[in-house]
């Protein structure tokens, strides 16, 4: 089949590895690079030329099978990381590190400070509650279980709300909307509802890119950079796609491997299942800056980790989290190499080195029931569609939705339609 896959990132570009020795395929990708998220950036710091990731960050070695099995077959070698977290709030003053004892008491005087002491008890005790939590009803939230289970106050505005904004780069608001059961079964597999049982976390040395280039090496001549898709049209014989410069290409079929709401807006006449199930999966803008401001980072030194995540006083709403990429990727720099989303006005602008966009997927009951609805649009109408937001929104997830796209293609089906 003659195949258009619309979107560059992770989803995309394994869908087009695993589908270009069946198929003819173009990959359409509206920036200037292949690998979306996997934002790889080079800066200079002190006459050094500096690899550091942007998006794409880490993986770990429990919850990322595919994209392990990948490294090894592309050669790619990794190295551990730390996955910290610290939390900082300016209305309080509060700053932990949960790393150690030493760290998760960096400010001594929380020794004897009761609302802290009751949130550590309330973790311990929300982390044996683990079996209600996966168990939760489909329309249960994370606020419905909280509440049912007499949690409030510290351990949801400064442990659970924070930390789930920072893995989700969402805003803290919409935190508490997420299925509990969907929340719970993520923190289980993360290691997050123990105190020990945790995975390694992995960086790419030399960035996150390294992979890219590997990986699409059977087929960069299929990939056509700068080539943002306006228009799909379907009918009856097959695809026609409408670049933004009005180029038009005729396919058997597309592959969305784009974001659902960008999906959504290239089909010309997307059916009443498409305009349900895309629409139901929003995304949000988290605007990065790459910088050395240390500022960003917690003032108490001990409370430094490799995320970050900030309360300012004049809350903005939206996530904003400092990621430590010197910690996180083993830098060799003169300075502190950061990326802070959302808090842009708080940076010095003479240590911005790179400012970039982003697109994350929102998590609600809404948007989490649409995604198990993948198979009434996938498949149907010549269209396939992966992508990271059909399951936690990481790396894995969109490695694993591309893997499902291809074994629509490839069934005895498709193959005699």
């Amino acid at each position: 089949m003659r195949l258009a896959i619309i979107g560059g990132g992770i989803s995309g570009l394994f869908a087009a590895r695993l589908l270009h020795r069946n198929h003819e395929i173009t990959v359409f990708e509206s920036g200037s690079y292949a690998g979306g998220h996997t934002n790889t950036v080079d800066v200079v710091v002190g006459g050094k030329t500096v690899a550091v990731d942007t998006g794409f960050i880490v993986h770990n070695d429990r919850n990322y099978p595919l994209f392990i099995s990948l490294m090894n077959e592309l050669g790619v070698t990794t190295q551990d990381s730390e996955m910290s977290f610290s939390m900082s709030c300016e209305l309080s003053g509060l700053e932990y590190c949960g790393s150690t004892l030493n760290t998760l008491f960096a400010q001594r005087r929380n020794i004897v400070n009761p609302r802290f002491i009751g949130m550590l008890r309330e973790i311990l005790r929300f982390n044996k509650l683990s079996d209600q939590l996966l168990s939760a009803p489909d329309d249960q939230n994370l606020i419905g279980f909280l509440q049912e289970h007499g949690f409030s106050g510290a351990i949801v505005d400064d442990y659970l709300v924070p930390m789930a904004a920072a893995i989700w780069s969402s805003e803290p608001s919409q935190i508490l909307d997420f299925p509990a059961a969907y929340f719970g079964h993520f923190f289980h597999n993360h290691g997050l509802l123990s105190i020990n049982d945790r995975p390694q976390w992995k960086t790419i040395p030399g960035g996150s890119r390294s992979y890219v280039g590997p990986l699409t090496e059977p087929f960069r001549d299929r990939i056509l950079l700068n080539h943002a898709v306006n228009l799909v049209e379907r009918d009856a014989n097959g695809v026609e796609v409408i670049t933004a410069d009005s180029q038009r290409a005729r396919f058997d079929g597309v592959v969305f491997a784009c974001h659902s709401d960008q999906a959504l807006r290239m089909l010309a006449r997307p059916t009443q299942q498409e305009i349900e199930v895309l629409g139901a999966i929003p995304y949000q803008h988290n605007e990065t800056i790459l910088h050395t401001d240390i500022r960003l980072m917690p003032r108490t030194r001990l409370a430094w980790a490799s995320w970050n995540y900030h309360r300012f006083a004049n809350d903005s709403g939206h996530v904003s989290v400092t990621y430590d990429m010197t910690h996180l990727q083993h830098l060799h720099a003169s300075e502190r190499l950061l990326v802070t989303l959302n808090a842009t006005d708080k940076i010095n602008p003479e240590r911005v080195l790179q400012r970039i966009d982003y697109e994350h997927p929102v998590y609600n009951r809404e948007s989490v029931a649409a995604r198990g609805r993948w198979q009434e649009i996938s498949g149907v109408n010549r269209s396939y569609y992966c992508g990271a937001y059909w399951g936690y929104g990481f790396h894995e997830d969109g490695m694993r939705s591309a893997v499902s796209v291809v074994e629509q293609l490839d069934s005895p089906r498709q193959a005699a339609a």
